[in-house]
């Protein structure tokens, strides 16, 4: 038996922060100890003067395989991924070919099986003509459906009225949305287009995916899944208005909810000047008072998740004219310790930074013994040194396309160590090579005994 011991550390779990330590046995947490401390048991760590948190859950990423593997692949991202603390993730279907038939959605499992020290699903992508296979989903091996109600990378863009109303119907899982309305999106494209040729600036991107385009999108999802009784999550909203449609609350008593992504909390259009392409994402990053609303909106519970949208691209591909440059950017090694960042500011607090992490996406996903803290639950642990400043650098970082937005930034905390069911995958700033991630399990009962709502 595989024991080890996180000793004398700060944990940060289920709103709480005190002084304990953690005992793994092979792929669990055993026992959880609050002073005064065990004695030693198997391998120990010392976590004197760090944090220790659940891992991070991020719902919302893009590893591009198969088919872009010249951007990511599912072993380089979920390296990059384990680094940064997030210990699973649930992947996009955009890929090549998309993930829109059940076969596609088992290979992904497959490979991902092979060489992920990250756990890890798979979304399985909507489209005008694939709604008779929603039955077929399994929904304790499935994390949710995708549904991209405003065209992005991949141009998966479902359209068709009566289709979308067939999916908010029938889906057996999760619905989860880009939403972004087209026709104004054309239109604002257009007219930037006959001003400014190729060359837009790229502080323009918000008012051509402006706050209407996603609020007339994000309204529409809203009552589709009203009308129908779907289970909603709308991903990576961006705009103070769209707040306007989500409750504040705990998230287990939602029907909709509400995502929010590091970057739209981080950056306003002001760092277009700075930044250009690299932060071009689609929702756009928009205006300080937008960003003001989105964090207001994390502490009120009105947004009850924050995740990456990570989608990187090569430096290359970002670096064209406006027109040409695709939108999205590589986060999850960064996600955690901009977060805390924001909890070192006062923006947030650490334990809020772990809800909307790590406890409400397997709240929101029902992720079978994942999230917290707990004895019994897998052993997806992170240590943070909170008192650690290092910047971002070439020579640091770890995605497969060599750049990060936050090149040249400042962090005064540090991932340490990450734990996956119990294999340690990260330890100071090696990635050892370990395929130990798990295809996440979920259990959408919330009247069944073990869930966690």
């Amino acid at each position: 038996m595989n024991k080890i011991l996180i000793s004398n550390a700060t944990i940060i779990n289920e709103g709480r922060k005190f002084r304990g330590s953690v005992l793994i046995e092979d792929n669990f947490i055993k026992t959880i100890f609050e002073e005064p401390f065990p004695q030693a048991e198997g391998q120990v760590y010392d976590a004197k003067g760090k944090w220790l948190i659940p891992g991070v859950i991020d719902d919302q990423v893009h590893f591009r395989e198969p088919g872009l593997t010249h951007k990511a692949t599912i072993a380089s991202e979920s390296k990059a991924a384990v680094a940064g603390g997030v210990t699973s993730f649930m992947e996009m279907p955009n890929t090549i070919p998309q993930t829109t038939t059940l076969e596609a959605l088992e290979e992904k499992i497959e490979n991902a099986n092979a060489v992920s020290p990250a756990n890890f699903s798979f979304y399985f992508g909507a489209t005008n003509d694939n709604a008779e296979l929603l039955k077929k989903i399994d929904p304790a091996k499935t994390c949710g459906v995708k549904v991209f109600m405003g065209s992005s990378t991949g141009n998966m863009l479902v359209d068709d009225d009566k289709v979308l109303e067939t999916i908010f119907k029938e889906s057996p899982v999760i619905i989860t949305t880009h939403c972004e309305d087209e026709y104004t999106i054309k239109e604002n494209t257009k007219k930037a287009k006959e001003k400014h040729g190729d060359q837009i600036p790229f502080s323009k991107h918000p008012e051509i995916r402006s706050a209407e385009a996603c609020y007339l999108s994000s309204s529409k999802a809203v009552e589709l899944a009203n009308k129908t009784g779907a289970r909603l999550h709308i991903l990576h909203l961006s705009t103070a208005k769209e707040m306007s449609l989500f409750a504040a609350g705990h998230v287990c008593d939602k029907k909709i909810t509400a995502e929010g992504c590091v970057h739209h909390l981080w950056f306003d259009d002001s760092s277009y000047e700075e930044k250009g392409s690299l932060i071009k994402w689609n929702p756009a990053i928009k205006s300080s008072d937008d960003r003001e609303a989105l964090r207001e909106a994390v502490r009120s519970g009105r947004i009850d998740v924050v995740a990456t949208d990570h989608a990187p691209h090569t430096y290359e591909e970002k670096m064209n004219p406006y027109t040409k440059a695709p939108s999205g950017g590589p986060l999850v090694q960064h996600s955690l310790v901009a977060m805390m960042e924001m909890a070192h500011e006062g923006i947030f607090t650490p334990e809020l930074v772990v809800e909307k992490m790590c406890h409400n996406p397997a709240r929101l996903f029902q992720v079978n013994r994942r999230g917290f803290i707990r004895e019994g639950f897998y052993a997806d642990l992170v240590l943070i040194d909170p008192d650690r400043k290092w910047q971002v650098s070439k020579e640091n970082i770890l995605y497969k396309c060599g750049w990060s937005p936050f090149e040249g930034q400042e962090f005064h905390s540090a991932v340490t160590h990450t734990w996956v069911n119990g294999s340690l995958v990260y330890n100071e700033g090696e990635v050892h090579d370990t395929p130990a991630g798990m295809a996440l399990e979920f259990n959408r009962d919330r009247n069944n005994e073990n869930s966690i709502c």
